[in-house]
């Protein structure tokens, strides 16, 4: 078997080759097992970059938890809580 249909690359490659094969197969004339080979090296592409997107997302997720922050504040958030009495002088 090639190599090529082993090897998952980055993100980016990913996508790259994912929308050549797309091209591929609606360009030009292909046999049918062509055709399956591509559709698979499809699959197995999209589900390689779901899961770099999920590490992705779960990292953070880990990072705000660590940060003890439900949600980001904007920047400068916590001045307005201090209200204008603080800013009298």
């Amino acid at each position: 078997m090639d190599k090529k249909l082993n090897k998952l690359p980055d993100l980016e490659e990913s996508l790259l080759e994912i929308t050549q094969l797309i091209d591929k197969m609606e360009h030009s004339e292909l046999t049918l097992e062509q055709s399956l080979n591509h559709f698979e090296r499809g699959i197995t592409l999209v589900k390689h970059c779901q899961k770099i997107l999920e590490d992705a997302e779960q990292k953070v997720q880990i990072l705000i938890q660590n940060h003890h922050q439900d949600e980001l504040k904007a920047y400068g958030e916590d001045d307005k809580t201090k209200g204008p009495e603080a800013n009298e002088d």
